[in-house]
């Protein structure tokens, strides 16, 4: 995982409600615990006609949203099931921050663990940003807010922990791994009692 400080980057928009863990990476693609390659089944079932050729209408597949990092969803993004799949898929796919109303929390904890930012934020403010998603929007990670080119800056919720996490590029394994010398000195000095 690398460091996640500040993002800049144009949206990408899929307005749907509901959207649940199976629409972003479906069951058949999770016999892997390799995170590289899910990317490419990220919302599949969407992104591809009955053919299974490209559905040139979702916008994934358009080519003005090539290399966009941020998704601006619908309502209750991310509910179902816990697969860890599907923010591995999402961050094969390229995107680094989630920017909806509602993220279902098991989704929002498994994102946070791999690098991938769950920005909330007001109804009314995510239908505005969907608006425009040619806007060059910034995730700053650091102060925890998003910040729109007009000037508005709108603060989300991130805990403490994470928010260290994502800017030392380590999930909580990591984050533990870098603090072994003080552990060892702790445990040192607890045993001598």
């Amino acid at each position: 995982m690398t460091a996640f400080t500040r993002l800049v980057s144009r949206s990408v928009v899929l307005p749907q409600t509901n959207i649940d863990t199976d629409q972003i990476i479906p069951a058949r693609f999770l016999s892997t615990t390799e995170r590289a390659g899910l990317g490419q089944h990220a919302f599949n079932d969407w992104r591809r006609l009955p053919d299974g050729s490209p559905n040139p209408a979702f916008p994934f597949n358009q080519p003005e949203n090539a290399g966009r990092q941020i998704l601006l969803a619908g309502r209750n993004f991310g509910c179902g099931s816990s697969r860890e799949h599907a923010p591995w898929a999402l961050t094969d796919l390229g995107l680094r921050a989630i920017v909806s109303s509602e993220i279902a929390d098991i989704f929002r904890n498994n994102s946070l663990k791999n690098g991938l930012v769950p920005v909330v934020l007001a109804e009314e403010i995510v239908q505005s940003l969907m608006e425009r998603p040619d806007d060059e929007l910034v995730v700053d990670v650091d102060a925890k807010e998003l910040r729109a080119p007009d000037g508005s800056v709108f603060p989300f919720p991130l805990d403490d922990f994470a928010r260290t996490c994502l800017l030392e590029g380590v999930d909580e394994l990591g984050y533990l791994l870098a603090r072994q010398n003080d552990i060892e000195r702790y445990e040192a000095t607890r045993h001598a009692r």
